[in-house]
């Protein structure tokens, strides 16, 4: 789950199917607009697969097979680009694992790089370590909070019978619970026999 600037964007894979097929990436779309739905309280959520650029015709030739087969998902808007994870233009976006965790860790690097910067530039002057004192509760914790991967948890690893939720390898005791919170609102949504009955329907 990734922060936009209105709420959030599931993206999935992330890194547990790196060498996937278009059949994989068509299940992705199914599996994350079932739990947008589900989890994230989103009656007809938009999904898109990513790609370089918006046109129909972009992308190499693993995307543009799955842009065929995406067809059948209710909610699939086409292509999008990178900048689309983050501007809440869709609500889904689909990728193959391996792009999706660089895609992951580039975003950590930029927000991480983000804030040092911040902290250097507000430490040479006084008039900037004022403004920051100022914006210190109402704008930069909330900012913190959005961009936190303790405040998510983890990844929910779909597609398995059961209930799994992978943790990032630094996470703190906060992101730990809020991991098991996760767990217990994805073990009550019922989204993995949605996914099942939907994905078994699809294929009859």
């Amino acid at each position: 789950i990734m922060p936009n600037r209105e709420g959030k964007t599931l993206l999935l894979d992330v890194g547990a199917v790196t060498d996937c097929t278009a059949q994989n990436l068509y299940e992705f779309g199914v599996m994350g607009e079932i739990y947008a739905q589900k989890l994230l309280g989103l009656s007809n959520p938009s999904v898109g697969l990513l790609s370089n650029g918006e046109e129909d015709s972009k992308g190499n030739a693993l995307t543009k097979e799955a842009f065929k087969l995406m067809q059948d998902v209710p909610g699939f808007k086409g292509n999008v680009e990178g900048s689309d994870i983050f501007n809440a233009s869709v609500d889904v976006v689909v990728c193959d694992g391996y792009t999706g965790n660089i895609v992951l860790k580039a975003s950590e690097g930029v927000v991480s790089t983000v804030f040092d910067l911040m902290k250097i530039h507000i430490k040479k002057s006084i008039p900037a370590k004022v403004g920051a004192f100022l914006m210190k509760k109402k704008v930069f914790k909330k900012l913190k909070e959005k961009v936190d991967y303790a405040e998510y948890g983890g990844a929910p690893l779909l597609g398995v019978k059961g209930c799994a939720i992978i943790s990032h390898g630094k996470s703190n005791a906060k992101a730990i619970k809020n991991a098991i919170f996760q767990a217990i609102a994805y073990s009550d949504s019922g989204v993995n026999k949605a996914i099942e009955t939907q994905l078994v329907k699809n294929n009859d």
